[in-house]
């Protein structure tokens, strides 16, 4: 057995849905609110070096899990310990700050991702002919598209010296170019010794590039094992 570096004992979250968008004070008074459990009761362990696929149904929890993997949320109960340093591919645009310059909102990223400023500075040139937004990089992020606050939020990321890297599927970088440019990015990650977990509805994919895959239902595990076996197993139940 490898050295582990993601460990979750007893993993479970609840969110409380309330149905139609109450006004302030409704929220605060509100009684009839409906539990929903994301997770529920999950233990896991990640070893190092792992590719590890993630399946399941819309709703199963999978963005819950990496979510609480990366810490963006934090479980209801449980315990989770983490061991190395992680980039996560969901919340790109976290830590960003419209006034500055995208050149400062990139050392304000790295700064939050755990970079010091002079791998921030060593790595400057590489991110910003990454993320090849132009003239933009030197204007206020509040002049910014979508897309390319997005281009400079995954060059930061995938250019930041982690040990292990959290994705979703869901996440939508730029144009078709800037996609494709950044799916060749992260298969070469694929390629190297870090451990990877990826929540993803191709099968395909995860068949090529992950030793292992957990298939999650209604926020509890119904498989965790090798890839050929579960998917075999998750392809069975969903014909």
């Amino acid at each position: 057995m490898g050295k582990s570096v993601i460990k979750l004992k007893n993993i479970s979250k609840k969110y409380e849905l309330l149905g139609a968008k109450p006004t302030f004070v409704e929220f605060l008074m509100s009684r009839d609110r409906q539990k929903h459990w994301a997770l529920r009761d999950i233990d896991l362990i990640f070893e190092k070096g792992e590719k590890v696929g993630i399946i399941g149904p819309n709703g199963a929890g999978k963005t819950t899990l990496l979510s609480i993997i990366s810490e963006i949320v934090y479980p209801t109960s449980g315990e989770l310990k983490v061991s190395g340093k992680i980039v996560s591919l969901i919340e790109l645009e976290a830590g960003f700050h419209p006034d500055l310059t995208g050149i400062e909102n990139i050392y304000l990223n790295g700064l939050i991702m755990g970079m010091n400023k002079l791998e921030i500075s060593n790595r400057l040139e590489e991110i910003i002919s990454f993320a090849d937004i132009g003239k933009y990089i030197d204007y206020s992020m509040y002049s910014y598209s979508q897309g390319m606050k997005l281009r400079i939020g995954f060059s930061v990321a995938i250019n930041a010296n982690f040990d292990i890297l959290v994705l979703d599927e869901n996440i939508s970088v730029g144009d078709e170019d800037f996609q494709q440019k950044s799916l060749k990015k992260i298969k070469s990650v694929f390629a190297e010794g870090k451990t990877v977990i990826i929540a993803t509805h191709h099968l395909d994919f995860i068949k090529k590039t992950c030793h292992r895959v957990i298939w999650l239902e209604k926020g509890r595990i119904i498989k965790d094992g090798p890839t050929n076996i579960v998917i075999k197993e998750y392809e069975k139940a969903n014909r």
